[in-house]
């Protein structure tokens, strides 16, 4: 299974439609998930009209995104256990990864998928996949724009990044 991962799109203030380097990269995949700060619905429309989508709603998200696809949740995708947060909450003067980690502390999970950095991360902890897609549209202090591809395979779960320039 290939799944395209994406977080902080922050449409339409960011873009006002998906970059081409997202659509591109997410064409074929099995599965979308975004880590929030989708801001509007209509992010969940697009990605829709490339692959089933599934997420969590981060801090910029109205109600509409929270009341859909709440702010945690752990996706079994055979033969693991994905943890999905946005990493904004609830752990006070932590860094977003550390908050990421600690909303999965009593789970057991392989994978800890977040956002709201907007900084590329991957790296293993304790045997867990730490994967921060970075932002899709809005890079900060980013040189480039991000998001990532999984693969599940019966030897564990791969992760990359993609980066691109143009939020086109």
């Amino acid at each position: 299974m290939i799944i395209g991962v994406i977080s902080d799109t922050h449409m339409p203030r960011s873009a006002k439609q998906l970059p081409s380097a997202v659509i591109e990269a997410f064409g074929g995949v099995d599965l979308i998930l975004h880590l929030g700060d989708w801001v509007t619905m209509d992010v969940y429309e697009q990605l829709a009209a490339l692959a089933p989508v599934e997420g969590i709603a981060g801090n910029n998200d109205p109600d509409e995104i929270i009341d859909r696809f709440g702010h945690r949740k752990i996706l079994t995708l055979e033969p693991y256990r994905v943890g999905l947060v946005h990493g904004h909450t609830p752990f006070v003067g932590r860094t977003t990864e550390e908050k990421a980690q600690l909303s999965f502390r009593e789970d057991t999970v392989d994978a800890i998928l977040f956002g709201h950095s907007h900084q590329p991360l991957l790296k293993q902890v304790n045997g867990v996949l730490l994967f921060n897609p970075g932002s899709a549209t809005d890079k900060r202090r980013e040189s480039r724009y991000s998001i990532g591809l999984l693969e599940l395979k019966e030897s564990g779960i791969e992760a990359r990044h993609i980066f691109y320039d143009s939020k086109e």
